[in-house]
């Protein structure tokens, strides 16, 4: 038996361990190959290939770069958002976005929506009575729980939303851009992984002047 070549493994597989802590990939052989897979893609890179952004000749960050871009991307993206309700019920993007989730996924509590859409509680109970309010969610005690308010989609909402959703899709076609099939699955995975990464850290419910400092005492954020 080659021991050097377990010794390798065992040690490839510790790395895997440490960097895979968000479940990125799934924890069984097959997870394993296609990190490897990747982090051999990514060590044959050629160094031509890595992009440039604004500033970064002036030594501006990549981490920087990508802030700035997500949150550009994020205000592109409300712009066509807000064409697509113009001239409806609809009074924000959230207002849909909260709809098409309870269509999705079912009738649940009121914070499990208003966490599911990466919102504080009093931003969430604001778009929910709203939505009471117009008629298109309704709202009942839990069987389990009466203290706990479970939420649904109605008929009405169900049609509020069907009405707009032609203009939803040209909406979500035109964030994606002139990306490739392949471009757009690459991007998913990464930005699923930054979402896996951010999640737990929003369920926290850090105080805003303690975020930052526990953060960096969570996780280790090496340069590369």
């Amino acid at each position: 038996m080659n021991f050097d070549l377990v010794k390798d493994v065992v040690g490839l597989l510790e790395q895997f361990e440490t960097e895979n802590k968000n479940s990125q990939y799934a924890d069984t052989i097959e997870g394993f190959k296609s990190w490897v897979c990747h982090k051999e893609s990514m060590t044959n890179d050629d160094e031509t290939d890595t992009p440039n952004w604004e500033g970064k000749e002036n030594g501006r960050s990549p981490e920087s770069a990508i802030s700035t871009l997500l949150v550009h991307l994020n205000r592109y993206a409300k712009t066509y958002s807000k064409s697509a309700i113009s001239g409806s019920d609809f009074a924000t993007q959230e207002d849909f976005i909260y709809l098409i989730n309870l269509k999705a996924f079912g009738e649940m509590t009121k914070m499990e929506l208003i966490k599911k859409n990466i919102q504080d509680k009093p931003v969430g109970m604001l778009i929910i009575n709203r939505l009471i309010k117009q008629g298109w969610v309704h709202q009942q005690d839990s069987v389990e729980d009466k203290r706990t308010k479970l939420i649904q989609i109605t008929d009405q909402g169900m049609e509020a939303l069907e009405n707009q959703m032609e203009k939803i899709r040209n909406a979500t076609h035109i964030v994606a851009g002139n990306l490739n099939y392949s471009e757009k699955m690459e991007l998913i995975r990464i930005l699923n992984k930054l979402d896996q990464f951010h999640y737990p850290i929003f369920n926290q419910n850090i105080d805003s002047k303690d975020l930052i400092n526990a953060v960096y005492q969570q996780y280790s954020f090496e340069k590369n």
